[in-house]
């Protein structure tokens, strides 16, 4: 039995897959997005509970009635106890509840690739969060290449893995037109895609940070309106239409 560090859990979420989901949030994570909303989460030994698969099981069991949709694994970056999230999955699919993994990627490999394999098995659906198109200004973003990341979906859309795609459009960064363009054209290429979130950034984690002692990058950024959400995913959409055209 492998235990998970487990940073929260969320009853009734329903923006993190399809249905209302049982949503799990794992310690640690080796992006150092500039928005990130979740801080606390960065530290693997950080103040996580240990909780094994059958725990976590136990407590859907008893929402299951509202959380029908199923059960999300998200992060911090879930991939770096992917050992664990591998039972908790197989044990779920075995009680024919729908998975679900909010990943980032980053840590697809060829040295991870047959473990990551072994968790596909029993995965529903990847939820992949491309954190910007363009390699250099990924590697601003978040302190990492964006490479693993890409191939990542590449390698999701060869083996039919169906894949929501999440992406946090932040002003003066991401949302460029350049960009944005760039994003709905790797996405034509790809044959998985179930859906396309488009998330506006907001500040809203400035309070956190301010409380855990770590300065805010983005503190002079404001949030992204509606109307410009809306037109940053139209951007991509369309991008997308015409390389498949």
């Amino acid at each position: 039995m492998t235990l998970g560090i487990i940073h929260s859990i969320e009853s009734c979420g329903t923006v993190d897959g399809p249905g209302v989901r049982f949503v799990v949030f794992t310690q640690g994570c080796p992006l150092r997005c500039q928005y990130c909303h979740n801080p606390d989460t960065w530290d693997l030994t950080g103040e996580g509970k240990k909780m094994s698969a059958d725990e976590i099981l136990a407590q859907y069991e008893g929402v299951r009635a509202f959380c029908g949709g199923g059960i999300t694994v998200t992060g911090g970056e879930p991939l770096l106890q992917i050992e664990f999230v591998t039972e908790l999955f197989k044990k779920a699919r075995e009680k024919d509840i729908h998975t679900a993994l909010d990943t980032s990627g980053l840590l697809f490999t060829p040295q991870t690739k047959d473990k990551i394999d072994e968790l596909l098995k029993y995965t529903s659906l990847v939820l992949l969060d491309i954190k910007h198109i363009d390699d250099e200004e990924h590697k601003k973003l978040t302190k990492h290449s964006n490479k693993n990341i890409l191939e990542f979906a590449k390698y999701l859309s060869e083996i039919k893995k169906p894949m929501w795609v999440r992406h946090v459009v932040v002003p003066e960064i991401t949302f460029k037109e350049e960009y944005l363009t760039k994003l709905g054209e790797f996405l034509a290429d790809l044959h998985n895609i179930a859906a396309l979130d488009v998330l506006p950034y907001h500040d809203m984690a400035v309070p956190k940070y301010e409380n855990l002692g770590i300065d805010y990058p983005l503190k002079d950024v404001p949030p992204l309106t509606h109307e410009q959400a809306l037109e940053a995913r139209n951007i991509i959409v369309s991008a997308y239409k015409k390389k498949r055209a």
